[in-house]
C-alpha cells in the first residue's frame, strides 16, 4: 500500500468525484441487457472496493485520534459525522479491525487478522453480506481451534464467497463448521461466552425488542410460568346429532400467544430481582423466584 502526500490523497478524490458525477449523467439507453448487467456487476464490483480505503482511514482513527481530538468515542464521531447509527457506525469499527491494516507496537506494518477476507474485499470479489458470514463463523468457532486451521477456514470461505451468493455461503460455512465442530456447541465455556439478554432502545412506539441467549441447564424461568399457549384445536363432534339449543357465542381472544408469553413473563420479573443486578439476566442459571422451581 503506497503512503501517498496530502496533495496525491487529494488529487485523487477530487478525481473520484468528477468521474463519479460523469457517470451520473449517463443514461444507458444505448446499451444491451447484457451490456447492463455487466455494468451493474463492475458498479458492485466498485461499491465493494470502496470498503478498503474505509477500513484504513477508521483503523488510523481508532490508534491515533482520542475523544479530545473526535468530541466523542470514535462510533459517536462516526454516526455523528456520516450520518449513521451508532450500531452501524461500531459495525464498521469492528469490520475494519478484522480487515483493515495493523501496525504493531513498533510500528510496522501487519497483513490485516482475516487477510483472505480483506484481499477478496478489496479485489471487489466480495460484499458486506459475505464478510458478515466469514466473520461471524470465525467468531463461533470453539477457542480450541488452532491459528492455523483458522487461517485456512478464513481462505477457504473467501475463495468460495467469490462465487457463491451470500446465502450460499452461509450454508457452505455451516457444513465447515459441523467438521470442525461436529459436537457442537455444547462445553459449559461456549455456552457461558455466549449468554446474555438484549434489551433494545425504545422505538416511536415506546416498546423495545429483546434478544439473546439463555443457558439451557436450568431453563428460563418464563419456561415454568408460560401456559401452554397453543391455539385451540377444532372440536370435534362425539355424536352424528349435535344438539339444537342455543348456546352464547365466545368472542375468541385475539391475543397471540407471544402477547400471551410476554405478559407472563413480565409479570415473572419482578420476583427475578433476588438473581441477577438491575438490567442484567447474567445469573438466570441461579434463579431463586418464587414462581418457578428447577426441573428435577
Amino acid at each position: 500500500m503506497g503512503s501517498g502526500g496530502r496533495e496525491e490523497i487529494v488529487e485523487v478524490f477530487d478525481a473520484l468525484d468528477a468521474e463519479l458525477d460523469r457517470l451520473c449523467e449517463l443514461s444507458f439507453e444505448v446499451l444491451t441487457i447484457p451490456e447492463r448487467l455487466r455494468a451493474l456487476e463492475r458498479l458492485e464490483r466498485v461499491a465493494r472496493r470502496l470498503r478498503a480505503p474505509q477500513h484504513a482511514l477508521i483503523n488510523q482513527l481508532g490508534a491515533q485520534a482520542g475523544e479530545a481530538e473526535l468530541g466523542a468515542k470514535l462510533r459517536s464521531a462516526l454516526a455523528d459525522r456520516l450520518r449513521i447509527t451508532k450500531a452501524e457506525a461500531g459495525r464498521r469499527i469492528d469490520e475494519a479491525a478484522d480487515l483493515g491494516p495493523r501496525r504493531a507496537l513498533t510500528g510496522e506494518p501487519l497483513a490485516p487478522q482475516l487477510s483472505a477476507t480483506a484481499a477478496a474485499q478489496r479485489d471487489g470479489l466480495i460484499g458486506d453480506g459475505h464478510v458478515r458470514v466469514i466473520r461471524g463463523f470465525l467468531a463461533h468457532l470453539p477457542a480450541e481451534v488452532d491459528l492455523p486451521t483458522r487461517e485456512a477456514a478464513d481462505a477457504d470461505l473467501a475463495r468460495k464467497a467469490s462465487s457463491y451468493r451470500r446465502d450460499e455461503l452461509a450454508k457452505y460455512a455451516q457444513r465447515i463448521m459441523d467438521w470442525l465442530n461436529p459436537d457442537g456447541e455444547l462445553r459449559e465455556q461456549e455456552r457461558a461466552r455466549k449468554r446474555g439478554i438484549t434489551i433494545g432502545r425504545q422505538e416511536y412506539d415506546g416498546m423495545s425488542r429483546i434478544s439473546g441467549y439463555l443457558t439451557p441447564r436450568r431453563g428460563p424461568p418464563s419456561n415454568r410460568c408460560w401456559p401452554n399457549l397453543r391455539p385451540p384445536a377444532p372440536a370435534t363432534p362425539t355424536t352424528k346429532h349435535r344438539s339444537s339449543t342455543p348456546r352464547p357465542m365466545r368472542t375468541r381472544s385475539t391475543v397471540t400467544p407471544a402477547a400471551k408469553r410476554k405478559e407472563i413473563t413480565t409479570a415473572c420479573w419482578p420476583d427475578c430481582e433476588a438473581c441477577c443486578a438491575a438490567g442484567t439476566w447474567a445469573a438466570t442459571t441461579d434463579c431463586r423466584c418464587r414462581s418457578w422451581s428447577p426441573p428435577r
